[in-house]
């Protein structure tokens, strides 16, 4: 008897979390929960300034818990902010990491939990599987609704010395604890919904056409691509909307479950080598290379991305194959386009000449282990030169 793919063995690996309104004023019970005596609250700048920081530290106090701030984090976190928070960590003689930000903040959190417990630098932890000390208790409060590293399994780190990112990706880095709490988004600006958003809605895509896909990540890639095209630009168009901002906090939950399990592919590969390489935001990265990436996957799995574009509202069974790939590409660029992302990499001065590093670089990422059309160096290049 044939054995059912659905039989193969997969794992699930999920934090726990508390999702809804108000969940971030629960931050000092669960810290102590967790043993806190003293906690380093990882954030920047415009989190502080939007207030979201400033309530933690309340709930905090609240508890009699001490609090220590570390805020010198970039977007695309570098490694050497990494090793500055873990050092903070150190002299500050903390012993709990809450981290309250987008995924760049979120990302540095889990470095500096890395360093504190394993030693050495950051960057000696790129691949998978690599940390082999626990990190200290980690608490992440997200405040973007697209990146899902507070439950994830992915960690993701600049290298600025070399200029890409690395991928840290281990079941060690899954915080203990999500609060995750809608109304944070209500004060993120149009251009962030959407990079953010987008990043959600290729997170959903990537996983369910990952060759370590299941039924359990398929469910919640499934929930994650009908939400983001349902609700994303709602969003944007009223940003106050509470209910709009729920079902995108609720979309990058679902992504996040399904692709920290199933992992993800070329989008991110080549999104890792160009943000590291400009410095340029994840999810635009993401959103200006998603199409021409579906176009090279649709031979391997027609009928999964046939499945993705009708959960975007487009059927394209009755479709040959060539124009059911034109269809679907179209149908991506209009809607990161309604988002209100139209720069290409051209926009940006990415260069032909510069297409050789970026491929060489994308090439060795190990999102690309799981994309369903195994690429070459060449093919990454092609690509590239495609999203100009």
């Amino acid at each position: 008897m044939t054995e059912s793919p659905e039989l193969s063995l997969r794992k699930f690996v999920a934090p726990e979390f508390i999702f809804g309104k108000d969940a971030l004023q629960l931050t000092g019970r669960y810290a102590r929960n967790l043993g806190a005596q003293r906690v380093l609250l990882a954030t920047d700048a415009g989190v502080m300034a939007a207030g979201w920081a400033n309530r933690v530290v309340e709930s905090l106090e609240n508890e009699g818990i001490p609090v220590t701030i570390f805020k010198d984090i970039s977007p695309n976190p570098r490694s050497q902010e990494v090793m500055n928070g873990a050092e903070w960590f150190r002299q500050q003689q903390c012993n709990v990491i809450i981290a309250v930000g987008g995924g760049s903040v979120m990302d540095c959190a889990k470095g500096i939990g890395i360093v504190v417990s394993n030693g050495g630098h950051i960057l000696n932890y790129k691949g998978v599987d690599q940390i082999t000390v626990p990190m200290p208790p980690l608490i992440c409060i997200p405040t973007t609704g697209g990146t899902a590293a507070d439950v994830s399994q992915f960690a993701i780190i600049n290298n600025e010395i070399e200029r890409v990112k690395i991928a840290i990706i281990s079941k060690a880095v899954v915080p203990d604890l999500a609060l995750i709490d809608p109304a944070t988004l209500t004060t993120m600006d149009a251009y962030l919904t959407a990079c953010t958003g987008i990043d959600a809605l290729v997170h959903a895509i990537e996983a369910y056409v990952s060759n370590a896909a299941s039924p359990v990540t398929d469910l919640n890639a499934a929930e994650a691509i009908r939400l983001i095209h349902g609700y994303l630009n709602l969003s944007i168009a009223e940003p106050d909307n509470l209910a709009y901002r729920g079902q995108v906090m609720m979309a990058s939950l679902y992504a996040g479950l399904a692709f920290s399990n199933a992992s993800l592919g070329c989008v991110h590969a080549m999104a890792h080598s160009l943000g590291g390489y400009l410095d340029l935001p994840h999810g635009e990265c993401n959103a200006m290379l998603l199409p021409h990436v579906i176009g090279f996957n649709q031979s391997a799995a027609p009928q999964r991305i046939a499945q993705v574009a009708a959960w975007m509202g487009l059927d394209t069974t009755h479709l040959p194959t060539a124009k059911q790939r034109t269809a679907i590409v179209q149908h991506i660029i209009a809607f990161k386009q309604n988002a209100g992302i139209s720069h290409t990499l051209g926009t940006y001065g990415v260069s032909l000449s510069d297409l050789p590093l970026l491929a060489a670089k994308a090439i060795n990422d190990p999102c690309n282990i799981t994309n369903p059309r195994q690429p070459t160096q060449q093919d990454l290049e092609t690509i590239y030169r495609e999203a100009m």
